[in-house]
């Protein structure tokens, strides 16, 4: 059973935000199914969205020990997936926070994520985690921004 397509615009470039497990799975673990994702982000000329905050979480991530990354490498996937991002502006300091507004998630380094893809109004935010998946379904991402795996967007990818 083919699934269901993702309500994708088709005329414009994506807007996306990768966040930290999705990062990995692409560029440390890179699996070799996510490897035509890439591609197909790039060829749809996807902007891959970032900020200061969300790059400095993925450094922090990347110096785990539990992962045993080692620094050469971690240099190397932080420059290469820099590259390919676009920077997003920080919030103005004498502004209200326009991400306040919205349903907190547990984990304050996955917030940051979901603030960026607020605040840049993207159309696909990429994750693994499991409490930022449960958004997805919840008022006011349903009928703003797609949440979704990597996997269950190369389903849609594959079936184009």
């Amino acid at each position: 059973m083919k699934p269901a397509p993702l309500p994708l615009p088709r005329d414009v470039p994506l807007r996306v935000v990768l966040d930290t497990n999705a990062v990995l799975s692409l560029w440390h673990y890179r699996h070799p199914r996510l490897v035509d994702l890439l591609g197909w982000l790039e060829g749809r000329r996807a902007a891959l969205l970032t900020r200061a905050t969300t790059l400095d979480e993925l450094a922090r991530v990347v110096r785990l020990p539990e992962l045993a990354i080692d620094p050469d490498r971690q240099a190397l996937l932080l420059a290469d997936y820099r590259a390919r991002t676009v920077p997003f502006a920080e919030p103005d300091a004498a502004s209200p926070d326009p991400s306040l507004a919205l349903p907190q998630c547990r984990d304050r380094d996955d917030q940051k994520f979901l603030a960026l893809a607020w605040e840049a109004g993207v159309h696909l935010l990429l994750t693994r985690d499991k409490r930022v998946l449960a958004m997805a379904t919840r008022p006011p991402w349903r009928d703003r921004t797609l949440i979704v795996t990597p996997e269950r967007l190369l389903r849609h990818v594959d079936a184009e």
